[in-house]
């Protein structure tokens, strides 16, 4: 999805939200449950600021546009944020804190939901201010809720798939079985099997929990508890580990994130890639700066006995408890996941939309070949862990996959050691 796929850099966010959690609640004057700030300014009417990252896409000015010319006593200002994920959660958190009203409608990523739910700083999408999400996708709209409650309106969505060198392969695998037994297809031509992203980060926290989720594991329970010591999740994680220790994955993987095997893949040094569909259109070119253009395929990502279980990525759109004019912002909410909206943010910003009934939708399929196949991705797909202290439980999954894949832990040690962790965290 562009730059916009999902939150990359957590540790220093992390920090500040746990410290912020230490300190007790946050400060929030609205309630998880809905009360305080929640139940005012429900009527509220006027001019609002939606918040966003960098509009690298170039899709929300020509959206407020377009509202504003509709709404002139209801105008929206547009407070653009910068282009990096920590910066944005921080800049959220410091006017959360602060009780800004000026902040109405605030950008999401979908780890963030939890958290600012926990401390009451969402409003509550219910009674007065209800969101219909009955047309979009139910993976979507687990990430928008927190506790029962839904907090935030799915906005856009990201799911893993698997590219793979349809002129060696001409039938992708269905399992991670099946796809290291083709590996031998890669030694043949003298290139590397598969890699995914595997550098210490966000994108490692992906990679793990789709091999954990795949073969049937957790990382945390339905109530947030730490879930992830289980012979599933082992199962899971020593795939990886296994393909690292055979040369299926090549050692220099370790060292990847998102461009980095992007990259490789593009330039025929891959058999496969799992990555985000922002690649599909870059590997594409015939422009010479793809060597595979007119030769890989597209399929969902391989599981134990079939799709494999996809971490989510997106965004979700949010009211803050503090705004003055909460009606305005609900109808700009709506307005911003419309099916016309979500068209555009395909077409013109190619991100994956919230509304299922747009995956087969031919008016978009012809442009985004993707699009079928992503579908059956995001069904697939698992949210990462839904928790307040999400950043806590990333850096426990990060730090021991890392430690897993690079040999200097057992598979057992690693996911024991990540269950200490993420209860530690609390």
């Amino acid at each position: 999805m562009k730059t916009r796929k999902y939150l990359l850099p957590a540790a220093m966010a992390g920090v500040l939200a746990m410290s912020l959690s230490a300190c007790g609640g946050g400060g929030g004057g609205g309630t998880a449950s809905g009360g305080g700030d929640a139940a005012a300014n429900l009527d509220g009417r006027g001019p609002i600021t939606y918040v966003q990252g960098k509009d690298n896409s170039n899709v929300v000015r020509p959206l407020v546009d377009k509202w504003n010319a509709a709404h002139p006593d209801q105008k929206v200002t547009f407070k653009e944020q910068s282009d990096a994920a920590d910066q944005q959660h921080d800049d959220l958190v410091q006017h959360f804190q602060g009780k800004d009203a000026n902040y109405d409608v605030v950008d999401v990523d979908v780890i963030w939901t939890a958290e600012f739910a926990a401390k009451g700083w969402l409003q509550p999408l219910k009674d007065k201010t209800t969101f219909d999400t009955s047309a979009m996708l139910p993976a979507t709209v687990k990430t928008a809720t927190y506790g029962g409650t839904l907090y935030a309106a799915p906005q856009t969505s990201d799911g893993g798939i698997l590219y793979y060198r349809k002129d060696l392969v001409p039938t992708p695998p269905k399992t991670f079985d099946e796809m290291m037994s083709m590996c031998s297809i890669a030694k043949q031509n003298n290139i590397g099997c598969y890699a995914g992203q595997f550098q210490k980060y966000e994108g490692l926290t992906v990679n793990a929990a789709e091999a954990i989720n795949s073969f049937g594991g957790k990382i945390v329970d339905d109530s947030g508890k730490a879930a992830v010591n289980s012979a599933e999740a082992k199962a899971g994680l020593g795939k990886l580990v296994e393909a690292f220790k055979n040369g299926n994955i090549p050692q220099e993987a370790i060292t990847y994130k998102e461009e980095d095997s992007r990259t490789a893949f593009q330039d025929g040094k891959l058999l496969f890639l799992r990555n985000w569909p922002y690649v599909f259109n870059i590997a594409s070119k015939t422009d010479g700066s793809s060597k595979v253009a007119d030769k890989f395929g597209i399929a969902p990502l391989p599981g134990k006995s079939g799709p494999g279980a996809s971490s989510l990525g997106g965004h979700n759109l949010a009211m803050s408890v503090y705004s003055k004019n909460k009606a305005t912002s609900l109808d700009f909410m709506k307005f911003m996941t419309s099916e016309e909206t979500e068209k555009f943010y395909a077409t013109q910003g190619s991100l994956a939309p919230v509304l299922g009934a747009l995956y087969t939708d031919p008016s978009l399929t012809s442009k985004l070949a993707y699009l079928p196949v992503l579908k059956t991705s995001i069904e697939n797909a698992v949210p990462r862990p839904v928790t307040p202290f999400y950043p806590a439980v990333t850096k426990a999954v990060e730090d021991n996959a890392y430690a897993a894949l690079k040999g200097e832990k057992t598979v057992d040690q690693a996911v024991a050691d990540m269950q200490s962790a993420i209860e530690a965290a609390k």
